[in-house]
């Protein structure tokens, strides 16, 4: 076959497909679809960070019944915005979350670069505008230190080897584990109190053993996790959006 083309009438790129949006609280915001092939109804939330309306659909509905489902429950979404924490510099404010604590940030030009925690201070110097930067990189380290230990911890329990560990940036989910074994865990939870962490660390090495959430999955939480994993799950579901309130 030939194919034959108008030099004077160039084919143009197709224009990228720009979601659906919603307004809440005087604000457009994205409705993100996704088709999952386990799907059996429609399914909504919204992203901590505030930023995108989630719709889950069956592969056999249509968008126009995924943005209807949103649209129809624009006062249970606004009533969710409504709880997301104003974002803050932390710096600014003078103090960062670490483990369930508040740690005050003492901040000198002549200090060493590098944080170093002494009881509930934290101390840092170096230029001020890349200060938030540095407490966040502080974090992140402390995040991969403590889950490691946390991975390890409960791998042994488990009596399985500990798979590789990865600091997730996720905006929806606290933890993953993938079919190849490698756990990912939210490095926000270092803010959060240790039980809380532990948690869901504890939740993604049970699926490394059980990937589902059957019985016998819930089982084995329940003997690896020393915690009440109820208590936990209530923390972040009330708590867990404030996590996202520094470091953008």
């Amino acid at each position: 076959m030939i194919e034959w083309l108008r030099a004077d009438s160039p084919s143009k790129p197709a224009k990228p497909a720009v979601p659906p949006q919603i307004e809440l609280l005087g604000r457009a915001i994205p409705i993100h679809i996704t088709r999952h092939p386990r799907a059996r109804r429609l399914t909504m939330r919204l992203a901590p960070d505030g930023g995108a309306v989630r719709v889950t659909m069956p592969r056999w509905s249509r968008q126009a019944e995924a943005i209807r489902f949103a649209q129809d429950r624009r006062a249970w979404l606004e009533a969710q915005a409504a709880k997301v924490p104003t974002r803050e510099d932390p710096v600014a404010r003078g103090h960062i979350l670490w483990r369930g604590r508040t740690l005050a940030i003492d901040w000198r030009a002549d200090a060493p670069r590098r944080p170093v925690l002494t009881g509930d201070t934290l101390a840092l110097g170096g230029p001020a505008e890349t200060v938030s930067k540095r407490l966040a990189r502080w974090l992140e380290s402390e995040a991969e230190r403590l889950m490691a230990h946390d991975v390890a911890f409960y791998c042994e329990r488990a009596g399985i080897a500990a798979p590789p560990l990865r600091l997730s940036r996720a905006q929806r989910r606290w933890g993953s584990c993938s079919s190849s074994g490698t756990v990912r865990i939210n490095w926000r939870l270092v803010q959060a109190p240790d039980a809380v962490r532990r948690s869901v660390v504890a939740h993604e090495v049970a699926h490394l053993v059980h990937f589902d959430h059957s019985p016998a999955f819930h089982a084995l939480l329940a003997d690896l996790y020393e915690g009440d994993q109820r208590e936990a799950d209530v923390w972040l579901k009330t708590e867990g959006r404030s996590l996202y309130a520094d470091f953008g």
